[in-house]
């Protein structure tokens, strides 16, 4: 059980930190039609963890109606709408507002658990105010701050939709269907807002860009997420969201292109405290992984 536990954190911590790394990177691809981009990025991705599955014998699993109704909610939610809100609040008033929003996973995650141990609600509290003390609460609009509540919703879809499909399919049948699922949808949006400009040949430093996207932050992040949702639950889990801006602030840091200030610096001592807080919690309920 404590081997389980220690790698179900290893994993979450991993998953977290490089899904932070994205907005350093994104600044590669900023420049290409964002939602035919997005599309891009899943279908790369789909292709390697389509290839992956076949390669380690996973075969497809039969669903039942309620099972794909999940899976469908999860791809679009989790994934497109998600998406969606993160670009449309970033436009409307910037990324800072919806990072802070987003910081709050964490507190949602704990609650969303049933009654959460007072501990975990504490340190989930405490990595909150991390989260939003590194990412800078900014200012906003109302229409920034929809978007960044329906990107909130779609984060805890991503966790919570996934805990039911999890046994019978196992992390990696999940992240590579619902990557699937995710490519029609943000191709067609991206056919909507830019027309037959959505799709055009990146440069290089657009295609390293959207490599690193897909094959990092979107195989590996999504894999080592599903593989240590069911070890520590989503209360647990959802701690080291907090680790997201900081992922961005060392990110920002190595490729040059931001120093970070004495508040982020503050701002993640206070998220590494609350896990430390949190994790001394009772451990939940494990789930069961029936898949390999």
């Amino acid at each position: 059980m404590r081997s389980s536990m220690r790698s179900g954190v290893a994993g979450a911590a991993s998953a977290m930190f490089l899904v932070g790394t994205l907005a350093g990177v994104s600044g590669l691809v900023k420049d290409y039609p964002v939602y035919g981009g997005q599309a891009v990025r899943y279908l790369v991705a789909a292709v390697v963890l389509l290839a992956v599955t076949r390669a380690l014998g996973l075969r497809f699993v039969r669903l039942t109606g309620k099972e794909w109704a999940l899976l469908g909610a999860l791809s679009l939610l989790g994934l497109v709408i998600f998406n969606v809100c993160v670009v449309e609040s970033a436009r409307a008033s910037g990324p800072a507002l919806v990072g802070t929003v987003l910081g709050t996973v964490p507190l949602a995650l704990a609650l969303a658990g049933g009654r959460p141990a007072p501990r975990l609600l504490t340190g989930a509290g405490v990595v909150v105010a991390g989260a939003t003390l590194a990412t800078g609460l900014g200012s906003g609009t109302p229409a920034g701050l929809l978007w960044a509540l329906g990107a909130l919703a779609g984060e805890i879809g991503f966790s919570l939709l996934a805990i039911p499909l999890l046994p019978k399919l196992g992390a990696m049948r999940v992240s590579a269907y619902s990557t699937v699922l995710a490519v029609p949808s943000l191709a067609a949006i991206g056919l909507v807002q830019d027309g037959t400009g959505a799709l055009r040949m990146p440069t290089f430093a657009e295609a390293a860009g959207f490599g690193y996207l897909a094959i990092v932050v979107t195989v590996v992040a999504f894999c080592l997420w599903y593989t240590s949702l069911p070890k520590l639950g989503p209360g647990r889990a959802g701690l080291f969201a907090g680790l997201i801006p900081l992922g961005a602030i060392v990110t920002g840091l190595v490729l040059g292109v931001a120093t970070p200030s004495g508040y982020d610096l503050l701002g993640a001592g206070l998220v590494i405290a609350g896990i430390a807080v949190g994790l001394t919690a009772p451990p939940p309920g494990r789930v069961s992984l029936a898949a390999t």
